[in-house]
C-alpha cells in the first residue's frame, strides 16, 4: 500500500523524502529530460514507482541516430507512447509527456512552466564520443545540442523558479586521465604561498566530452549568479539493462547498444563472445574507466533528489562503483563465457593513452547511502543470456570501428 501526501511547501524549500509506516509519504514533481533513452526511461519509471509525479520529455533524436548509422538496440524497444501506456497499465503510474527539443527556448520554458517541477533530471544530450568525432557536422551538432539545451534549461529555471533542483548527468570523461588522483569536482591548490579550492582540471578526450565540460562551467556559473540548486553527476560507464520496473513487461525494456559508436565496451565484448567473434580490444587495453550497474545509476539519482543541493550550491558527485581496464573486462568475459573466446588487439582509433594511472575518488554518494551492485560473474552470465536470446539480430558490421579521432571525416555507415 502506498500513501501519497501533497505538502504545503514553505517558500525556498525543496521537499525531502520521508519514510513512514506505509512507505514513502512525500510526492515530488520530477521532470526527466531525455526520458526515451537508455537511462532516461528506466529512471522515469523508477521514480514513478517510488511515488513521485513524473513528467517525461524527449525529441527522439536518439532513435534518428540508429537510422543514420544503420544500427539499433539489440533488445527491441517500443515507442515512447506504448511505453507510457504500458507503465500506466502494469505499474500504475501516470507519466505526463512533453515532446519537443530543448534547443528551442520557447518549448523549454513552456514545458517547465506547465509541469512546475521541483526537480529536473537532465539526460537529454547526445552521449557518444565517437558520434561527436565523425566529422565537423557531428561535432558542431553535439556541441550545439548539448550546450544550448542546457543553457535553455538554466534560463528557464532561473526565470520560472530558482528553487528547482537541477540534477545533470555529466561524465567522468571530463577529467581525462591525469597522472594524479581525480577528486570529486574540486581540488585544493597551493601556488606561490597561497591556497584556493578550484575546479579540478579538465582534459576531455572528445568533442562530446568537451560539451560536458562546457555544461559544467555553465551550470556552475549560472548557479552562482542566479542562486540556483545544482548537482553535476560525473558518471562512469553504465552496464546492464534490467531493473525491477523494466522486468514487469517486455514493452518496458530499455536499450542494449553494442555498436562501435554508441555501444559500451562491455556490451560489445559480450555480443562478440556469444556470436563467436574475437573480442576486439583497442590498442594495449590499459585504458581504465569507472563503471557502474544501471541499478546504481537509479539509486544515485534518487539519492541526489532526496538530498538536494542548497541554494547557490553547485556540487559534483563522481558516479561509479568500480574501475577496470579494457583488457581486464575482456579477460573477465573470456573467463566467464562457457565457450572458446579469443582476444585480439586492434589499432586504437582514438587519441588516448593506452596505459595510464587512474584513481578517481568517489565517496560522496557512498556517504549518502549508496549500496553498490558490483560487476560479477553472475551479472555477466545474465547478460550472456539476453544476448543469446536476441543474437539473431546482431549486425556484425555495426561492431567494426568506424570513426577515427585522427580523421576530419570518418566513413560511417548510413542508410541514407
Amino acid at each position: 500500500m502506498r500513501v501519497q501526501i501533497q505538502l504545503l511547501l514553505v517558500p525556498n524549500t525543496v521537499p525531502r523524502i520521508i519514510p513512514g509506516i506505509f512507505g514513502e509519504l512525500i510526492c515530488m514533481r520530477v521532470l526527466v529530460l531525455g526520458a526515451d533513452g537508455y537511462l532516461g526511461w528506466p529512471t522515469s519509471i523508477y521514480l514513478s514507482a517510488k511515488g513521485h509525479q513524473v513528467g517525461v520529455n524527449d525529441n527522439f533524436a536518439r532513435r534518428t541516430y540508429d537510422h543514420e548509422l544503420g544500427a539499433e538496440s539489440l533488445i527491441p524497444i517500443t515507442t515512447l507512447k506504448k511505453r507510457v501506456d504500458t507503465w500506466k497499465a502494469v505499474g500504475g503510474g501516470n507519466l505526463e509527456t512533453f515532446i519537443g527539443d530543448l534547443t528551442d527556448p520557447d518549448f523549454t520554458f513552456s514545458m517547465i512552466s506547465k509541469f512546475e517541477p521541483e526537480a529536473i533530471v537532465h539526460f537529454a544530450e547526445q552521449r557518444a564520443a565517437p558520434y561527436s568525432m565523425i566529422d565537423r557536422a557531428h561535432c558542431v551538432y553535439t556541441q550545439v545540442n548539448n550546450v544550448v539545451g542546457t543553457l535553455n534549461i538554466l534560463y528557464a529555471i532561473a526565470e520560472i523558479n530558482p528553487d528547482i533542483h537541477l540534477v545533470k548527468l555529466g561524465t567522468m570523461g571530463e577529467y581525462g586521465t591525469p597522472n594524479i588522483d581525480i577528486e570529486e569536482g574540486f581540488i585544493e591548490i597551493e601556488h606561490k604561498g597561497r591556497k584556493d579550492l578550484l575546479p579540478f582540471p579538465k582534459q576531455p578526450g572528445s568533442f562530446y566530452h568537451l560539451s560536458k565540460v562546457h555544461d559544467s562551467h555553465n551550470i556552475a556559473f549560472a548557479t552562482k549568479i542566479w542562486n540556483l540548486r545544482s548537482t553535476d553527476l560525473n558518471q562512469g560507464v553504465v552496464y546492464g539493462h534490467r531493473t525491477d520496473e523494466t522486468e514487469l513487461h517486455p514493452d518496458l525494456a530499455t536499450r542494449f547498444d553494442y555498436d562501435a559508436v554508441f555501444g559500451t565496451v562491455l556490451n560489445r565484448f559480450i555480443v562478440q563472445a556469444v556470436i563467436g567473434h574475437p573480442l576486439t580490444v583497442y590498442g594495449k587495453g590499459g585504458q581504465t574507466r569507472g563503471m557502474l550497474d544501471i541499478r546504481d545509476t537509479l539509486a544515485c539519482i534518487d539519492l541526489a533528489l532526496s538530498n538536494p543541493a542548497n541554494k547557490g550550491e553547485y556540487r559534483v558527485f563522481n558516479q561509479f562503483t568500480e574501475q577496470f581496464t579494457v583488457g581486464e573486462i575482456a579477460q573477465l568475459i573470456a573467463k566467464t563465457y562457457p565457450g572458446d573466446v579469443q582476444i585480439v588487439n586492434l589499432p586504437d582509433p582514438r587519441v588516448e593513452l593506452e596505459e595510464h594511472y587512474y584513481n578517481a575518488i568517489h565517496t560522496k554518494l557512498l556517504d549518502l547511502g549508496l549500496q553498490p551492485h558490483l560487476l560479477s560473474d553472475t551479472l555477466i552470465e545474465s547478460l550472456f543470456g539476453v544476448v543469446e536470446k536476441f543474437q539473431h539480430l546482431v549486425d556484425l558490421d555495426a561492431i567494426k570501428p568506424s570513426v577515427s579521432w585522427r580523421a576530419t571525416h570518418s566513413p560511417v555507415r548510413s542508410t541514407n
